[in-house]
């Protein structure tokens, strides 16, 4: 059973950085996968914000086009979003997800993947 980890969500003032993780577990990680985040912010939908493949290919939602950048560890099964020049709409709760053999990059994609974490929250004061 895979179990995804998250960590490194926090709160910072706007204009600032934020760099949280997720390390899969319970997976051989030795074919094809895709993961990524979904925020969350309250009484709003769901909202996909980067994937990253297996192939190192990656998109991201508009909203952070620009401001995030996705990248992977493989050696340590971890991804992590850099997130820069955080605004306070970019306050969520902030959810890994992954999928693996058969999955999708595009970011409209994301909410098909079958594994989610627990959830990191993320707040950006003005």
């Amino acid at each position: 059973q895979v179990q995804l980890t998250e960590w490194g969500g926090g709160s910072v003032q706007a204009g600032g950085s934020l760099r949280p993780s997720c390390r899969a577990s319970g997976n051989s990680y030795g074919g094809s996968y895709c993961m990524g985040w979904v925020r969350q912010a309250p009484g709003k939908e769901r909202e996909g914000v980067a994937t990253i493949g297996s192939d190192g290919s990656a998109d991201y939602g508009d909203a952070v086009k620009g401001r995030f950048t996705i990248s992977k560890d493989n050696a340590k099964d971890t991804v992590s979003p850099q997130m820069n020049s955080l605004k306070p709409e970019d306050t969520a709760t902030y959810y890994c997800v992954a999928d693996f053999v058969f999955c999708s990059v595009p970011v409209d994609r994301v909410f098909e993947y079958q594994y989610w974490g627990r959830g990191s929250r993320v707040t950006v004061s003005a």
